[in-house]
């Protein structure tokens, strides 16, 4: 499994290694011989660019809200102007493509997710992260007219998280919804947070 890149650093190509190694063999998995090895490196090069093991899965939760950042490109994110349903489309898109192309990605966030409930300086990393897509969304709903951004952000995330969790490893696992379907979903979501 090689992820060598001829453009990306030597740390995003660590990094991109041990989020590879969290999605095929979980967080047991990830060690940094192994990264060196999955990144197609000499050993030791892991620990140069990441000494510890925190600072290895810091760089992994970096690099992932970077590359999940880019689920979406720009241009493809929702005209606030297009109100529920313009949002509902974006995010749509967004949802799909987390279970289609983006499952490898989706499973490593799994595996930092849980493993942050036992490390609390990764918590406070991680949590600061995904600060940035909650102000993005809150942002967004705001624009369509929610009355309350921050409580129906958790709404709205609770929802695409749940799916995609239950879709990705959970009991729907081997029912992957299509796009017009989690579409169908959000929109009713946002109607009821948005009463419309």
């Amino acid at each position: 499994m090689s992820v060598r890149t001829p453009t990306a650093s030597r740390a995003d190509l660590v990094a991109d290694a041990a989020l590879a190694l969290l999605a095929e063999r979980g967080m047991r998995g990830l060690t940094h011989r192994a990264v060196d090895e999955a990144a197609g490196l000499p050993l030791g090069s892991t620990s140069n660019v990441a000494r510890t093991r925190q600072a290895l899965l810091e760089l992994a939760v970096r690099r992932h809200a970077e590359r999940e950042a880019r689920v979406l490109d720009p241009a493809e994110m929702p005209d606030p102007s297009g109100g529920p349903d313009a949002l509902a489309d974006g995010l749509a898109l967004a949802v799909h493509r987390s279970l289609t192309r983006g499952r490898e990605l989706l499973i490593a966030r799994y595996e930092l997710a849980l493993e942050a409930t036992r490390r609390p300086e990764l918590r406070a990393f991680y949590d600061r992260t995904g600060a940035v897509l909650k102000e993005q969304l809150a942002a967004m709903l705001a624009a369509a007219g929610s009355p309350d951004p921050a409580r129906h952000v958790l709404s709205l995330v609770s929802w695409a998280d749940g799916l995609m969790f239950s879709c990705a490893a959970g009991s729907f696992s081997a029912e992957q919804p299509g796009l017009e379907e989690i579409r169908t979903g959000l929109r009713a979501l946002l109607a009821g947070l948005l009463g419309r």
